[in-house]
């Protein structure tokens, strides 16, 4: 799927929680965790304030933000 290209599917829960363990096991969030409301804790380190994340969707999106921060710092270190 290109990046221009829209989602035909709503994004389910165990996306998001596979995209939120990859995160964490990569260093780029502290923690991310789901509760009962269907809403998604977030910490970037142990320190940072935990932000709520309406949804998967919101998971996703951490996600995509995550990835071209890491990125863009990434190409300036070479």
């Amino acid at each position: 799927m290109s990046p221009r290209e829209r989602r035909t599917a709503p994004v389910t829960a165990a996306e998001a929680g596979a995209w939120a363990e990859t995160l964490v096991r990569h260093g780029l969030l502290h923690a991310a965790v789901p509760v009962p409301t269907g809403q998604w804790l977030a910490q970037r380190t142990p320190t940072a304030p935990i932000r709520v994340l309406g949804g998967p969707a919101d998971v996703l999106h951490l996600a995509a933000q995550l990835q071209a921060h890491a990125r863009t710092r990434g190409s300036r270190i070479r």
